[in-house]
């Protein structure tokens, strides 16, 4: 059976857009990306989308689906059922869970949140998101210090859910040379098969 071309809303620079993406392409299926701007999230057609204006969201036939770690379990759940994306075990399924509340809690508001203000200049407390992102890298780098991946041996949606924020952290001032096994890891999440970069922001952090 042929699956039907999946529709995923977002943009091209959002972290939360590019999880998404990853596991697409890392579960080979088929998508399309459409362009969701900050103005073409107040249009009516978005608003029925997701009336909380917020990218990711994605279309899968008569399904429409915000909240990228909601759409990442979907996508598990729903094309690739019982891989190791999720696994079914029930201590590695928690501690899935809890890099999944961390990617929604400290990565959201440290390193992304440090990106939002110093690149686009939005609203936000810039040292506080920077102190937030200084104590999860160092709570990541000691984390992985013998480990290889976030929640298993093994890569899961706990590594797509954090990775791009932490690896366009310098986007925000923040700085992520001091912590090597936080860098190592990236690294072996570059190297997954049918890994796309995140296009840097083309401007300046600060």
């Amino acid at each position: 059976m042929t699956t039907p071309a999946l529709i995923l809303h977002g943009t091209e620079l959002s972290g939360h857009t590019h999880r998404v993406e990853l596991l697409l392409r890392m579960l080979g299926l088929p998508y399309t990306c459409v362009a969701a701007l900050p103005g073409a999230r107040a249009t009516p057609e978005f608003l029925r989308l997701n009336p909380l204006r917020q990218i990711p969201v994605l279309q899968d036939g008569d399904l429409t689906l915000a909240d990228s770690n909601a759409i990442l379990v979907y996508l598990v759940k729903r094309y690739a059922p019982g891989s190791p994306w999720l696994p079914e075990e029930p201590v590695t399924a928690a501690r899935v869970q809890r890099w999944l509340s961390i990617a929604a809690g400290e990565v959201k508001y440290g390193p992304a949140a440090a990106r939002m203000v110093a690149q686009w200049k939005l609203p936000g407390d810039l040292q506080a998101a920077k102190q937030i992102a200084a104590r999860l890298l160092q709570f990541m780098n000691e984390h992985l210090q013998d480990r290889r991946f976030l929640a298993a041996e093994h890569a899961t949606i706990a590594d797509l859910a954090c990775y791009s924020y932490v690896r366009h952290a310098p986007e925000g001032g923040i700085s992520i040379s001091e912590f090597p096994a936080v860098l190592s890891w990236l690294s072996r999440v570059e190297a997954l098969p049918g890994f796309k970069p995140m296009p840097n922001s083309p401007l300046p952090a600060g």
